[in-house]
């Protein structure tokens, strides 16, 4: 799904796993163009800071669609500055033979899907290509003039060791990529690596062979010159992502497509703004657009402001720079600890939380291993449905 920074950001969704026929893919542009024709008054006065193509397999696109959407969303939104404009990107033959056209087309960051390099890895993880063709990719995408290139990587893989994560670290720091991104494995309900896991058939690392990982990953990041400026983001200065900052400060982006979320400007109905999510079937989607119907699945949801606090937390902790007490009381009336003594008390006294004489919040070194954990203590009664919506690498 492209998602787009404005003051804001948008997103669209592809939903098939193969190129789409050209007839499907020029009325699903289409259908994009005419629901931000439909929306883009919801975000009125806004200046286009990033466009971002992601979600799903949006190389799929051709260059030409994706041409068309960057110079709707220039024509839709002023600029102040340069717009960065990033398309996600999965090591494969095709997208290859296309990244000279995305690069024409406008798209000036890409972010290649790796995951690893380590075959054994990749095939546990159900990923179509192979380490060759990451390699490739790679090495294409610099022949085709990126000079801003984002990897993601998981570890805590089934059968991973932490050997063999350094060494697929080492190949992926050896690309001197400006951007990288690294997730530890989750595993979902109603997946196939949950029934495994039920089964007692998922061998995965230990907690303590994840935390070598994690470890080996932050100081070889570092010593590369990617400084973690959030807790799964690392970048060369300058290069952190314009998109992904958004969600973790909470402000407006805007969602096209199937699927797409969004996350809607504040206003009098809803003063710490709303989330919003599309219909994911593809085949609904285009019929609601098609006749001047809402595709939204259900009514936005309004944050209270129990939520909007809960997630102001646990949203800025992940990040270098922590929770801003003026900014924090600008939106809420009052400073964190208006609300949160008890929780702030304890992670402190626990070493997991820093605190500045102004009471500006950050996690402690060993705060950011248990991120997760820290973030429990300031949810209301879990994260809303959409709250973690940044799909973005």
């Amino acid at each position: 799904m492209p998602r787009f920074l404005a003051d804001e950001s948008c997103d669209f969704a592809v939903v098939r796993a193969r190129p789409l026929e050209a007839s499907l893919e020029e009325r699903y542009v289409d259908a994009l163009l005419q629901e931000l024709a439909q929306r883009r008054c919801d975000f009125a006065e806004r200046h286009l800071t990033s466009l971002y193509f992601g979600g799903g397999t949006p190389s799929l696109l051709t260059p030409r669609s994706v041409e068309r959407l960057v110079e709707a969303m220039h024509a839709a939104f002023p600029t102040q500055g340069s717009v960065e404009i990033t398309l996600e990107v999965n090591p494969s033959s095709l997208e290859r033979e296309r990244l000279s056209g995305f690069r024409a087309a406008g798209v000036n960051r890409l972010s290649i899907g790796i995951q690893a390099f380590d075959e054994e890895v990749l095939r546990r993880l159900g990923r179509a290509h192979r380490s060759l063709e990451g390699h490739t990719t790679l090495a294409a995408a610099r022949h085709a003039g990126f000079e801003n290139i984002s990897l993601d990587l998981i570890f805590a893989a089934p059968h991973q060791t932490a050997a063999s994560f350094a060494q697929d670290l080492g190949r992926a720091l050896s690309f001197a990529p400006e951007h990288l991104s690294a997730y530890e494995l989750s595993i979902e309900e109603g997946t196939p690596f949950a029934t495994a896991a039920a089964r007692g058939q998922l061998a995965r690392p230990s907690e303590d062979e994840t935390l070598v990982m994690l470890e080996c990953l932050v100081q070889a990041s570092e010593a590369a010159g990617l400084e973690r400026y959030e807790i799964s983001s690392f970048a060369r200065q300058g290069f952190e992502s314009r998109h992904n900052r958004r969600y973790w400060r909470r402000e407006p982006v805007l969602g096209l497509g199937a699927a797409a979320w969004s996350c809607e400007p504040r206003s009098l109905r809803a003063p710490h703004g709303a989330r919003r999510n599309n219909v994911r079937a593809l085949g609904e989607y285009l019929a609601r657009v098609r006749v001047g119907q809402d595709p939204e699945r259900v009514p936005a949801e309004v944050l209270s402001p129990e939520t909007a606090r809960a997630e102001a937390m646990f949203l800025g902790l992940r990040t270098r720079e922590g929770v801003a007490a003026l900014r924090f009381a600008s939106e809420f009336g009052a400073p964190p600890r208006g609300f949160f003594e008890t929780e702030i008390s304890d992670l402190i006294d626990a070493g997991l939380l820093l605190e500045s004489p102004s009471g500006d919040l950050q996690l402690s070194g060993h705060g950011r291993v248990v991120a997760d954990s820290i973030a429990e203590r300031f949810m209301v009664s879990g994260p809303s449905e959409g709250a973690f919506q940044s799909p973005a690498r």
